[in-house]
Formats: C-alpha cells, structure tokens, sequence
C-alpha cells in the first residue's frame, strides 16, 4: 500500500526558457530550454514525494490520449503507482504552457475551461485507495470528486493537506493542514489581507493554516497564536510548482509527524529548493538540500 495518497491535477507542462530578457509585445525571444513534462498540482507533488523517499498513489483527473504516454513513461521508474488512474483514448488531454526567464513567468493553458465545461473528467476516489493510505492530499478543484476525497479521509481517521479551498468548504472544515497561496488570497478571498483570512479560516476549521500569498508566511490554529516565518532568501531560477513543493513538504511533514513549526519549515525549505531548479519535474528537492537549508 502507498504512504501517500494524492487526489488532484494530473497535466502535461510545456515549459520553455527564454533567454536574456522576458518577452516582450511584437518582438522575437531565442529559447534556451523547453520540455514536456508531467505536471499539475498533484503532478509535481507525486514527483517531489517520490524524491524524498515516498511511496504514492495518484489519482484526479481523466488522463487524455495524448498525455497517457508521457505520464506512463515518466512515472514507470518512480515510487508513484497510477493504475487507479482513468486513461481517456476519446480525450485528447490537458496540457498547459509555461515561458520563464529573468525571474518572471507567465502561464496559459485551457484549466478554466476543463473545470467548467460541464464535462466532469475526474475520477471519483477508490475507497481502497484512501483507507489503504497513511496521509492524503486533496485539491480542491473536483466538486463531488474532491468531497468524495475528503469524506472518506474523515471516515477512515486519515490526515490530508488541502490547498486554495474556502472557510464554508467541506474540504477545509476537516483538512489536517489547508495552505492558501497568493493565487489562491487572489480566487477565493478578493480584497482580503492574508491576515484577514486566516482569522476567517481559524475560526471555522480544526487543522492548521499555512498561508503564503503574502510577504511572510502567517500560520496557526484556533486558539492559538498567530505565527510568522520569513520564506529562505535563495537565487530563484524558476517559480513554476513553488507551491506545489510547498504542498509536498506538507504532506511530507505530515506523513513524518513533524510539529507545526517543524512543518512549515520544512515546507519553506522545500519550495526555496525547488525555485532553484529548471524542470522541477526533473530536478525535485532532495531531502539532503532541505535538511542543509535549514539549518
């Protein structure tokens, strides 16, 4: 049985690096990288797990035609078994398109879309897959995937980190751990102070509170004090899947029985790794690097 179980976003990335200065309106860039990789929320933190030593199970979304390839090939040598995955030879796939440089990025791809076509490509979690498990991640994009997921980890006692989710949702009320990122502050709480939120988010849920979306990372339960932490200053290379590290280092952190502190920590080491690497999806942290960050 898998330590770890991941329900979420499974996707093709297309990442390209650009050289010298970011794009820029009517004009040419020379490329210096590009791939096409596996990717997603619950891509990168499958791949990231199974770097620090993890064995996962995954399972979201309906794998289209043209990704099942890339996705079978990629996870064949890895700790990350995703046979409860559906392959869809009638859906082409979802993919999305990322161009970095110079510490900026831009992102574009048809996700709003798939989320709101009406469509509902996503499996409902396997019962067995989640009672079989130590730890969970859930994200919260699937609607009655994603409280399907959470509801069996209630029932079955098992802990699950959640990510960019709302203080009435399901998903939140019992997560173990709910991190909102500055996209997620952006989506769910308009015109919010990260300050405020965490106030609306303690009050109403158990688990602990991670937010990023702001200068320092704020964090707590009900009932407790409000915490601060400075993110690692490090030389990024590359922001895409930051918060898909910082997820990872959760569930790790989770999985390990770490302390709050403990936790966030070592979730903050994770993603100052993995800015500093070009496809994270090839060079995930490794628990080594973490461990010397953060000390």
């Amino acid at each position: 049985m898998a330590e770890v179980y991941l329900y979420g976003m499974i996707l093709a990335t297309n990442s390209f690096m650009v050289k010298g200065d970011f794009l820029a309106p009517d004009s040419y860039s020379e490329l210096s990288e590009k791939y096409r990789l596996p990717g997603g929320e619950t891509g990168d933190c499958a791949t990231i797990l199974a770097g620090l030593g993890v064995n996962v199970k995954v399972d979201g979304n309906h794998i289209g035609k043209n990704v099942a390839p890339l996705v079978r090939k990629f996870y064949e040598d890895k700790n990350v078994d995703i046979s409860s995955l559906c392959f869809d030879l009638n859906y082409e796939g979802l993919e999305d398109y990322v161009i970095v440089g110079n510490g900026k990025k831009t992102a574009f791809g048809t996700t709003y879309d798939f989320h709101n076509n009406g469509q509902k490509r996503w499996n409902i979690p396997k019962e067995g897959d989640v009672a079989g498990c130590k730890v969970a991640a859930i994200d919260p994009y699937f609607e009655d995937g994603t409280e399907a997921a959470a509801e069996l980890c209630n029932y079955y006692g098992k802990p699950y980190v959640t990510i960019d989710c709302r203080h009435d949702e399901y998903v939140f009320r019992h997560a173990a751990v709910t991190i909102i990122s500055s996209e997620g502050l952006k989506r769910k709480y308009p015109g919010k102070t990260p300050e405020e939120v965490y106030e609306k988010l303690v009050e109403n849920g158990e688990g602990l509170v991670v937010i990023t979306g702001g200068d320092n990372i704020i964090y707590g339960r009900r009932g407790g004090e409000l915490n601060t932490r400075i993110p690692f200053t490090v030389d990024p290379l590359c922001t895409v899947g930051a918060d898909n590290a910082f997820k990872a280092g959760c569930v790790y952190g989770l999985l390990k029985g770490m302390d709050d502190d403990e936790l966030v920590c070592f979730a903050a080491a994770c993603a100052a790794i993995a800015v500093t690497k070009f496809p994270l999806a090839l060079y995930p942290p490794k628990l080594e690097d973490i461990n010397a960050l953060e000390k």
